[in-house]
Order: C-alpha cells, then structure tokens, then sequence
C-alpha cells in the first residue's frame, strides 16, 4: 500500500478538489493505487482526465513516473517497449527515399516502440546515402514527434548508434580504434574523447551508444581484437570506466550532451574457441570472474554504466542470452546492476537457429526474458511472442512489467519526456569540427607504439634525406578498422608525409596488395592477382632505389581483421597471424637495396613480424589511427612528437605459440622444442625517444594486515636529451597461495610526463581489493603470506624491479 507522503505529493500538483476526495476515501478503504489492475486505479484513471498524468511531471522521482506509466499501459504498449526496429525501418516507418512516413508508423506500430536502431543510417543502410549530421537529427526529430504526440501514452524512442571509436555516422570525428587507445594509457584522453563522441551522437538524436567493448582480448587470431582494450582484466578495466564516464557524464541523469553506455559482450566473448567469433568460451567460473567479468563490474559500480549487452557465444553449455546465473544472479544480484540489458543483434534469434537449446521463437523469448534480457535487437522477432506468452499463462506479467521498467526509467533520466527533440543547425557546428579533430590528433599521436630503434634511426631529420621512399599497400589507403562511417576527412600516411617534408622530397609506390578493396562490414575478401603484385612488386624495387630511406607501410586491413558475420564470404578470423600476401617478400626485396628502413604497421590485431624484427632497424605499430592518421606518423616519425604508447596485448612470434597473454599461471610457458617460448613483444612494452632510470622502489609499509592498504614508489628519471611520456606498471604476485595465480598481474599504472634530466617519485596504491582472488572455495578474500610487488616499464622481467610486502 502506498505512503500518505506519496498520495499527499501527488495530491499537490495540482489535481481537482474532487480527485483528493476520492483518494482519501480510497486510503480510508485501504485501497492501494499502486496496483495496476484494480478498479480503483481505473478509477484514479478517469479521474484525471485533462490534467497532467504523474509520469509527464518533471518534479515527480522518477521511479514514481515509472510506476505511474506502467501502470497506464496495455500489453499491446508493454511488449512494443521491449522490441526494436533497424534493418525493418524501410519497411514500417519509412517512405521509398528513406523519409520518415508517419501513415505507415501508424499502420505498423501503433502502440510505440522502444528502440529504433541506426537513424544515421540512409536507405537501405548504404554507405553512400548516410545522413548528414543536420538530416540525422531532422529525421529523429519527425519520428520522435510521432511518439509522442500521436500515439496513445506519447513513449519517447530510444535512438542507438554504434561509437565505437567515434560516432559510426556521416562526417562522425573518426578518433583511433580501441586496441590503439588502450595503448596511451591514458584514461583522462580517453574520457575527453568519448565525451566528445557522446555530444556529437547526442546532438543528431541519438541516446544510447553500443560501446564500450569492454571484453579482455586473449585470442589475436579473432578478427575482433581492434574493438577491445587488450588483454589484461585491470587495464580493460581502467580504460573502460574512463570510456563509460565520457559517454553518460557524471549522472545520475545523463543530460543533453551524453548518451546511455551500452558494456559488451558478457561475457568470455574475447577469447573464443579456436579464435573464432562466437565460439565456446568454455572456461571455470574461477576464469570467467577473474579474468572476463571485472571490467564489467568495475564499469557498473564504478561508471554507472546503465545497459549491458549479452554475448552470443556459451560458457559451460549455456549461450550468454539465457544465462540467467550470470545476467541476474550475477549482474543485478551480486553487483547491484539497475540498468537494462539488451540482446546483441539476433542473439535471442540464434538460440533457436544456431545454438539449438529452444525449439522455437517462442521459446527463445521465454528462456531469454526469463535470465534477464530486457529488450531484442536489432528487430521484432522472437519477443513479438511474449504477448501470447503472457495471455495464456506462460509468462507472468510482472516478469513483463519488470523489463518494461527498466526499459522506461532511462528514457527518464535522459530527459526524452521533456525535451525529446534536438537543434538540427546546432547538430551542424558539433560534428566533426575543428576541436574535435585536435582530440582526434591527440589521440592518433599517443596510440602510436614504437617497437624497435635499432641505432636511433628515428626520428628522421628530412634534411638528412633528398628523397624519402613511401612505399607498401598501406601508405595511400584509407584505414579506419571496423564500425566506421565517412569522417570529415581522411590523411593518409603518404599525404601526411608529403605535407611534412614536401612533395617534392617523396616518392611513393604501393608495392603490393593485401587484398583488392572492400568495406569492413560488407565485402567478400579478394586476394590480389599475383602477376599485377609482382609488378607492383618491380615498381616499388624501382622507385626505392632512387630514395635515401624507405618509409614501408604494412599489415593488414578491414578485410583481414573484423568481426565475422557469418560463415560464408564474411569472416574475419584468421589461422594464422602472418602478414598477408607478399608483404614479406616486399621487405626482403627492398631491404636487399641496402638503405635504411623504417617500417610503420597498420592493423586490427597483433601480427607474428618475426622477419621484419630481425632485419628493420625501426618497427612502429600504429593499429588504426582515425582520421588524423597520416599527421599523427609525420609527426612521430619526423620528431615532433615522442612516441610513448605501451602495448595492451602481447605480439605472438606464431600462432603456434598461442596463448601468449603475459598472466599465464607458473605451470605455462614452460619452453618449445626448437622455438622461444617468449612473446615476441610483451604486454605493456613501447620505446622511447629519451631513455627513462628506475630506482629507489620501497613500500610505505612493507606488513600490512589483510585489511589495511599500502603504497609502492618508484624514483624515474628521464635520462635522455627529449622531453617524454612514460607509463609506470605495478605488477603482483602471490607467492604461495591455496588456489595457483598468475605469475604477474598488473593492479597499478601512471603516467607521466618527464623533460630531459627531470625526476619524479610515483607512487601507486596497494589495496585488498588488489591482493584479493577467489579461494578453493570461490570466497574473495586476501590470504595473509608474502607478494611479490614489481614495479617498471612492461610486463617483461627484465624491466621490472621488486620489493617484498608480507600480509598477516
């Protein structure tokens, strides 16, 4: 039964003296108005009559208005707000040139809808036709004015859009893919830039983003690892939080410049089953909460993170969408979680269609509604079922009622009941503009790891150099990794290098191909023809010949690295972690010329460069760099900016070294017949242009007891004659312990910035929750004994130094 405070504020706004009367006498009778099916709240109902309804009250808490609103509805009004419409928006809503047509809203979806996917998109989603920023919010502005003033209870829509790196819409600011902002370490940058991407998303209409990813990569054969932030849980963590504050602000309302964070995928999808996406990750519940769910929980108690995507692939023979243990034991039990979860696209689809565990949609619903997925994307399929589901008894309706709820209180807190619409003209100024293109610079320059600099070959001085050779398949493309648009702009490596040094200074030749063009998320893969490569090949030997140093651009490109749709001509997997084609050969062929070589990497996921790292002098790994590409290089490569990005994920010397993520248990690793069982570059490594000394490392207390915190320190000093960055790790280990750990793990970072000869003391938190782990009996606890604290610049034994901290 509902308080006499409540009734007394909602007799306070404003309601006839005829209302108030007939409340009391309801309270006198004990009548509660809270219950939607009882006469009296019909009665409440038609009491109201031309006043303002409780849920259009701003002043009214918002869990109030929710009550209120569902209480309104009917089923028809309840089962559309946990349904979406994306790939079927030309046929309900829109006319035959992509234009909204509210007739056919009308006829299709008369009772509302809860989400509408990808407005950014133009007809029939093609790449070509996207709206710009001023038609983006045009049309959501036409389509939200049909939900709320023409249909029955005026339900606000949710627009979702894919930011990933940037908002994936048409002259969206195109910042670095997330596998390159790990490696800044930097969780400030990364903060700025999603806020940036946030308001950029937010003032075309949209409200909630399908980002971060926020899966620990440790599988660089899946063609997927560009989306993550590597392959540490605390990394991932750290960065995905800072990623979570930017998109939705401080809360706990997410005003008009930030969108809903949507954490994916939960949970294990980083490391599938023979490295392919979607597979089995079959991994102990030891596993799974230390490794795959921490930054999850991290986001959520940390970063308020109000949306959760499930995973499409299974762990111990339960697909993520009816994983009910994990996505409401765990997730709302455990954690506190009061957001929505949303499927990922045709996830609750493929329970019946691939992973065989219901035997219809029907049952699909059923099973995913019931484990605590609230609402289907990215179209009407299975959850159009849940309607007969709860008629005939199957489904109780406050299971419904509950989804429902969490599905409304966010189109609250964004304030879509008050302000549903956005400034089409004020769209214009934000997107892609001048300031965010200089995140954007910021942000490609501080993703940008230097790998090897054998005799400091770099920084070029270009006056060293009459002709610089700009030579190999990715200097002159356009490569910005998956879930991309069209940015403002593009720079690529030859224009950013030729606006450096002049044109007249370089000469260019693609060399070979990777693969023929395509797009990221459409294409079938077309392997180049071998007689036209060899004359590439010839042409690239020619004009090398005729430069002072060669500048070769390498990797991979979308088509070898994203996400697999499917099984047919759309993978993006691989078997092997080689460059593909004839880029070795390349290399050997130039390298033969006897010049010196600066090689520059251009990929989705960690490449075996064994060769080039026995024969280059200077190997810079760039992933994908956003629009800023070929500035950002110019500028590391000529000396205008020190490199200082560290890698998130360790480089495998084959995919037959596999795994190779730096926090193996001390059974692991043991050695190769023949073969260096070591990684050929380590979590968390990246060179300098300056040189940094680590000394001095001690613990403010050196015995703690198993509550208490303490701190490590380190003296670094930049030893060098540059000013530079550098990324300060602390690694722990459990010396003896009654369930096996890691032989490192990171629990700490900092970075800092050094001139030349300049010191600093860093000093890092050593906390329980740090020293903590599951025991033989799954209890988080801190066992007392003795870890190992090693502090430095990587994960590599050689760059870490050690004190001693006793719990007791």
């Amino acid at each position: 039964m509902e308080s006499k405070t409540i009734l007394i504020r909602r007799m306070l706004t404003g309601f006839s003296i005829v209302f108030i009367l007939y409340a009391t006498l309801i309270l006198a009778k004990g009548l509660s108005l809270s219950d939607s099916n009882t006469t009296s709240r019909d009665a409440y109902n038609t009491n109201l009559k031309e006043s303002e309804p409780m849920y259009k009250n701003p002043n009214i808490p918002v869990d109030e208005r929710v009550e209120d609103l569902v209480s309104r509805m009917t089923l028809d009004e309840k089962i559309a707000q946990i349904m979406c419409i994306w790939g079927m928006k030309q046929q309900l809503i829109l006319n035959e040139d992509g234009s909204f047509d509210e007739q056919k809203a009308a006829q299709n979806i008369p009772h509302g809808i809860g989400q509408i996917g990808r407005p950014s998109e133009g007809y029939n989603r093609d790449l070509l036709q996207n709206r710009t920023a001023r038609e983006m919010a045009e049309f959501t502005n036409s389509v939200q004015r049909y939900f709320i003033e023409k249909t029955r209870l005026g339900i606000p829509v949710v627009f979702h859009e894919e930011c990933l790196h940037g908002h994936a819409a048409k002259d969206g600011t195109s910042f670095p893919q997330p596998i390159a902002l790990a490696g800044t370490w930097d969780e400030n940058l990364v903060q700025r830039l999603f806020s940036m991407t946030a308001l950029e998303a937010r003032s075309r209409g949209a409200h909630q983003a399908l980002t971060p990813v926020v899966d620990v990569c440790r599988e660089p054969r899946w063609g997927r690892v560009e989306e993550t932030y590597g392959e540490d849980p605390y990394l991932v963590s750290r960065i995905s939080v800072a990623a979570v504050k930017g998109f939705q602000g401080e809360g706990p309302g997410i005003d008009k410049e930030h969108v809903i964070a949507t954490l994916k995928h939960m949970t294990g999808h980083g490391q599938p089953e023979s490295g392919m996406n979607i597979g089995p990750a079959n991994y102990s519940e030891r596993i799974i909460r230390e490794i795959f769910l921490p930054p999850f929980k991290a986001c959520i108690q940390e970063g308020g993170a109000q949306s959760v995507m499930a995973s499409y692939n299974e762990i111990d023979g339960v697909p993520s969408h009816v994983n009910r243990w994990m996505l409401t034991d765990v997730l709302r039990g455990e954690w506190g979680f009061k957001g929505y979860v949303v499927s990922d696209y045709y996830g609750i689809q493929e329970l019946y269609t691939r992973h065989r565990v219901a035997k219809d949609k029907q049952e699909a619903a059923k099973r995913a509604l019931y484990a605590g997925v609230d609402i289907e994307l990215p179209d009407m399929d299975s959850y159009a079922e849940i309607k007969g589901l709860v008629e005939s008894g199957e489904l109780p309706m406050e299971m419904l009622d509950t989804a429902v709820r969490r599905l409304l209180k966010p189109k609250f807190l964004l304030g879509l009941f008050e302000n549903p619409y956005v400034d089409p003209k004020k769209a214009e100024t934000i997107v892609g503009s001048k300031e965010n293109a200089k995140l954007a610079l910021e942000a490609a320059q501080k993703s940008i790891t230097l790998l090897k600099n054998e005799g400091n070959l770099l920084p070029l001085d270009p006056s060293r150099y009459e002709k610089i050779g700009v030579i190999g398949p990715n200097a002159d493309q356009t490569l910005l990794g998956g879930y991309s648009d069209v940015p403002p702009y593009f720079v690529t490596v030859l224009e950013g290098i030729k606006k450096q040094v002049g044109d007249d200074k370089v000469l260019y030749a693609e060399g070979c191909r990777i693969t023929e063009k395509g797009s990221w998320y459409l294409d079938p893969v077309v392997l180049p023809d071998p007689e036209e490569d060899e004359k590439r090949m010839q042409e690239a030997i020619e004009v090398a010949g005729k430069a002072d140093i060669i500048i070769l651009v390498l990797g991979g490109n979308e088509l070898t690295s994203r996400e697999a749709w499917g099984t047919g001509e759309h993978l993006g997997d691989r078997a092997s972690l080689e460059l593909v084609g004839k880029q070795n050969e390349l290399a050997r062929r130039i390298l033969e010329l006897g010049k010196p070589v600066v090689v520059a990497l251009f990929n989705g996921r960690p490449l075996s460069i064994d060769y080039l790292n026995e024969n280059v002098p200077a190997i810079l790994e760039c992933w994908y760099l956003g629009q800023e590409t070929g500035h950002a290089l110019a500028d590391v490569i000529f000396g205008d900016v020190n490199p200082s990005a560290k890698l998130p994920i360790s480089f495998a010397r084959s995919a037959g070294h596999l795994p190779v993520f730096y926090n193996y248990k001390p059974t692991a690793r043991r050695g190769y017949l023949f073969d260096d069982v070591s990684p050929l570059f380590a979590f968390g490594y990246g060179l300098s242009y300056t040189t940094f000394e680590y000394s001095n490392v001690w613990l403010t207390k050196s015995r703690i007891g198993i509550s208490e915190t303490t701190m490590v320190s380190v003296d670094v000093k930049n030893t060098g004659d540059r000013a530079g960055d550098e990324v300060v790790q602390m690694y722990i280990r459990d010396r003896v312990s009654s369930v096996t750990r890691p032989v490192k793990e990171l629990k700490g970072f900092a970075r800092i910035s050094l001139k030349p000869g300049e010191s600093t003391t860093v000093s890092i938190d050593i906390t329980p929750e740090k020293l903590s782990f599951y025991d033989t009996d799954m209890n988080w606890v801190v066992e007392p004994g003795e870890f190992d604290i090693m502090v430095g610049s990587s994960s590599r034994e050689q760059d870490l130094q050690s004190v001693l901290l006793t719990v007791q």
